[in-house]
């Protein structure tokens, strides 16, 4: 039972400092709201623990709040004197921190709630909630406080070079080609060429190649590292990228995030550009990386890749 309560979700931290700066109170960040412990809720409103327990069990007691629904278990790991040790630990969710906030009848609490609707509402009409000043100031020395950046920028790396945003980047960029024309079946084949070169310098292999020489029926997942959802569905096994391992995508995540940098920088200084100058200059960026350069399409089509992958998927 133990195994299906959540870690504590790393890179979703958001860091609350009061307006005296004599709190400064980590809030974990998930499904759509913040969680505190009892004793990090002590510390945001400078009480005791026992005193914000009782107040939680009079919140309850008194049908305020449903318990089930506002607590939720995190396995968090500690130091307790040399040792680090792993606990499951009762967080509650912000309508129990502010419940709580109005019974102390604390500043802070007035402080905090004004804070956690910014975040929220940042989030709900983003998709995401940054905390500025703490990535701008990162914690030093011996800093209770992680520092997630390096995190953060993985993670934006790999949004930005998933194949959707990677498409609508670069035909966003190749409407300002002087020979442009809006027609989605050269907007596809030109993105193919791209997206080929881009997993060769990688890989050494086209995203044809790449999904003909990896999907097999008798590897787990169908050969596939990575997928949504919790099954494998047939959409999954025609996504070269879905075939990488982790190295490969975190070397393709920087080669993209790279060149797009340079293309949309290419693209503001409103050089007149044709749409072949587009293959060529990743060819060229390619080669200034010490990239391997694709010439040619591949030995495989997508098209028979697809069917390859297809067949393999009805196999599994």
């Amino acid at each position: 039972m133990a195994d299906n309560i959540p870690q504590a979700p790393r890179g979703e931290f958001v860091l609350f400092t009061s307006a005296d700066g004599a709190a400064r109170v980590e809030c974990r960040f998930e499904f759509d709201t913040l969680w505190l412990s009892q004793a990090v809720m002590a510390e945001l409103y400078d009480k005791d623990v026992r005193t914000i327990n009782e107040h939680l069990i009079n919140i309850f007691n008194e049908g305020e709040l449903v318990q089930n629904s506002t607590i939720r278990k995190f396995r968090i790991v500690r130091l307790e004197g040399t040792r680090q040790v792993s606990r499951e630990i009762d967080h509650y969710n912000l309508d129990a921190i502010l419940a709580v906030g109005y019974r102390v009848r604390s500043q802070r609490g007035t402080q905090f709630r004004q804070w956690a609707t910014g975040i929220l509402k940042e989030y709900l009409i983003k998709g995401f909630a940054m905390d500025d000043e703490r990535l701008k100031n990162p914690p030093v020395g011996q800093s209770a406080v992680p520092d997630y950046f390096d995190e953060m920028l993985e993670r934006i790396r790999d949004i930005r070079a998933s194949e959707r945003r990677v498409y609508l980047r670069v035909k966003e960029i190749f409407t300002m080609a002087a020979d442009y024309e809006p027609s989605n079946e050269d907007t596809n084949r030109f993105f193919q060429t791209i997206q080929n070169k881009l997993h060769y310098a990688c890989t050494h292999m086209t995203a044809a190649e790449l999904i003909a020489s990896r999907v097999d029926a008798s590897k787990p997942d169908v050969g596939l590292t990575s997928y949504k959802g919790d099954e494998v569905r047939k959409t999954d096994v025609t996504v070269a990228k879905n075939y990488l391992r982790e190295d490969e995508v975190k070397e393709l995540n920087r080669i993209v995030n790279m060149w797009l940098d340079f293309a949309e920088d290419q693209a503001l200084r409103r050089k007149q550009v044709f749409l072949q100058d587009w293959a060529d200059k990743l060819d060229h960026f390619l080669s200034f990386n010490d990239r391997d350069v694709l010439s040619g399409a591949g030995k495989i089509s997508k098209k028979a890749a697809d069917e390859k992958a297809k067949l393999e998927f009805e196999n599994f």
